[in-house]
């Protein structure tokens, strides 16, 4: 059977693995030694190494990872549990808006897409990364995972010779949402972006309740703005006005 424009060749799986593995490099050298950091720390805790790799593959969380392996420990209880887990990740509600979406047509690719779209998925979407198919987005959300993974499988081997003392490996994901942001900005010039985050984190700073929770919501609200203030300026006055008029007869 002759192949066609839109079946899947060899050639162009490995293509794609290739791109997926130098675009996850800055990722990589975040992931793998915080990853160590999580298999040392389930090794420190008397846990059996295997968790470490199953929480990386299933739970895949990141920070929450780490919580994961001291509620294995202590049992806190379920209500607890779940209200962590909330204003850990309550982050990700925001994620979706620069998640190329557009290319998962199929059901099962959402839900893959979604399960594995982490912060350094998102950094790297964010920060230029374009992939131009579902498959390529798939691939370098497995290669990124593959990379956390090997990450706390090594911590398991060694985690027993890294001296209680170490320091360094916690400032890893720090460096690497440095250098991605950096990248970012260097490349859009959209320095604005960063006093909208100025914004967020000053209100934060001020509101009472969870400073993650606050600082997002006020930076996307400020991001939002934006968006209306633009489309209403390239709409013009005319159109701006019949927008206007068509909503209050749909009232």
């Amino acid at each position: 059977m002759p192949e066609t424009a839109s079946t899947p060749t060899r050639s162009g799986w490995i293509d794609d693995l290739r791109w997926a593995v130098h675009a996850s490099g800055p990722v990589a050298m975040g992931y793998v030694p915080l990853g160590m950091a999580l298999g040392a720390l389930v090794v420190n805790l008397g846990l059996h190494w295997w968790l470490a790799p199953v929480m990386a593959t299933a739970v895949y969380a990141g920070s929450m990872e780490f919580l994961l392996a001291g509620f294995l420990v202590s049992a806190p209880g379920l209500a607890s549990v779940a209200l962590a887990t909330l204003a850990v990740n309550f982050r990700h509600v925001f994620y979706p808006l620069a998640y190329p979406t557009h290319l998962l047509g199929r059901p099962w690719q959402k839900v893959l897409g979604a399960w594995k779209l982490t912060d350094e998925m998102y950094a790297l979407l964010a920060g230029g990364t374009r992939p131009h198919s579902s498959r390529q987005v798939l691939m370098l959300s497995s290669v990124t995972q593959f990379w956390w993974v090997s990450g706390t499988v090594l911590g398991t081997a060694i985690g027993n010779l890294v001296p209680a003392g170490f320091r360094g490996l916690d400032f890893a994901m720090t460096g690497l949402f440095i250098a991605l942001a950096l990248n970012f900005f260097l490349s859009s010039a959209a320095w604005r972006v960063a006093g909208y985050a100025a914004v967020g984190i000053g209100a934060a700073l001020l509101l009472p309740g969870p400073f993650l929770a606050w600082s997002l919501s006020v930076f996307t609200l400020c991001c939002l703005a934006e968006v209306w203030v633009v489309e209403r300026r390239d709409a013009g006055p005319d159109d701006a006005e019949g927008q206007d008029d068509e909503r209050r007869e749909a009232r």
